[in-house]
């Protein structure tokens, strides 16, 4: 089997499900608990936050709340700054091509008076430009740093910026699909999310980091786990190897980013070479671990059905919306044509793919193109 659907979800490091396992087993207790086996999981919980701070250099900055995923992480930083900044204004901006947790969370807010003002895509990322004319009123924007379906990176500095400029106005950084892949710094973003299945943790882990000081409203009532911001008992398993995986993947972070600088030149060459059947999706800014094309005489979604029947693993748009249809919002937004958003393949890089896997994928495209019916 030839896996290349990383950005979807990724293969646990052995680390991070030794490290869960030990947890699991040893250290079951529940860390709110006011006795010794409490005690211990609460050790294994404070060792988890620290080292996740520390690994991203954030232990002065930031604190770090377990949660199920970047999903609920984005959830509870949007609605959670809009309940507890609502009397600062009700506007909130968010990039074109954000991820549906993003997206879906802020025009929920519609509902309680608060006003959604979408950012237009300049070279498939937010354009930071046209944040200050949307300004008056905000008290939130919202920036996916790498693109969960094309990989274009963001202008992080542009919004960075733009947050320096408007002290009223905090920032979410959905950094699902960049945490321990490509050296980013968070410093100056006052929310940080992402989730574990990503970066070798297990799924049902992830956090959400946030700048010292600020209050957010809860969005689960109940008891006064993670400080208050979070009711329910914490998976200090899940979290354990979730700091266990960050601290691998930093580790590793220069040889697998250059894993996958290797592997997404080869593919794009390679692509070229079959240009009359498909459109690659470039960026000046490119996170190097996935790459976009589009099939412009096959459908997509019989395409990838061909290739996982030969055992290769792609995806035809992000896996939270491919159930439900196959057009990419994200190239519409970009100002693709029609046929190309109905039409996109993605494939996402992880540290065990090879060159192998890239020529493998290739060597199936072409016999695909030529035997599947066309458009």
């Amino acid at each position: 089997m030839i896996y290349l659907d990383n950005a979807a979800t990724g293969r646990p490091y052995e680390s991070a499900l030794a490290a869960y396992l030990e947890v699991a087993t040893a250290h079951w207790g529940n860390p709110s608990s006011i006795h010794e086996i409490g005690y211990e999981a609460k050790r294994y919980l404070d060792k988890a936050r620290k080292t996740i701070l520390a690994t991203l250099g954030l232990a002065k900055t930031h604190d770090c709340y377990f949660l199920s995923g970047a999903s609920e992480a984005n959830n509870l930083a949007i609605k959670g700054t809009a309940f507890s900044f609502k009397s600062r204004g009700n506007k909130i901006l968010y990039g074109a091509g954000e991820h549906p947790s993003v997206i879906n969370a802020v025009l929920s807010l519609s509902k309680e008076g608060f006003e959604a003002v979408k950012i237009p895509l300049k070279d498939g990322a937010p354009d930071p430009e046209q944040l200050d004319p949307n300004s008056n009123g905000a008290i939130l924007s919202c920036l996916m740093a790498v693109n969960n379906e094309t990989g274009a990176l963001s202008d992080i500095a542009g919004f960075y910026r733009f947050r320096a400029s408007h002290p009223k106005c905090l920032l979410l950084l959905d950094a699902t699909q960049a945490m321990g892949k490509l050296p980013l710094d968070y410093s100056k973003a006052d929310f940080i999310s992402f989730s574990g299945h990503k970066i070798g943790a297990l799924k049902g882990s992830g956090a959400l980091l946030v700048k010292k000081g600020i209050k957010l409203t809860p969005l689960i009532d109940g008891g006064e786990q993670e400080s208050g911001l979070r009711a329910g008992t914490v998976n200090v398993a899940g979290a354990y190897a979730l700091s266990v995986a960050l601290t691998e993947s930093y580790a590793k972070l220069k040889a697998n980013l250059a894993k996958a600088e290797h592997l997404h030149a080869l593919l794009h060459s390679g692509l070229e070479g079959l240009s009359p059947f498909v459109k690659v999706h470039d960026h000046k800014r490119q996170s190097p671990y996935v790459l976009c094309f589009s099939t412009l005489r096959h459908k997509a979604s019989v395409i990838v059905e061909g290739l996982s029947n030969k055992g290769i693993m792609v995806s035809s748009v992000s896996a939270c919306s491919s159930k439900k249809e196959n057009t990419s919002y994200v190239l519409e937004e970009e100002g693709v044509s029609k046929g190309e958003a109905a039409n996109p393949i993605r494939v996402s890089f992880g540290p065990d793919n090879t060159e192998e896997d890239v020529q493998g994928l290739l060597a199936a495209l072409t016999q695909l193109f030529n035997e599947v019916k066309t458009i």
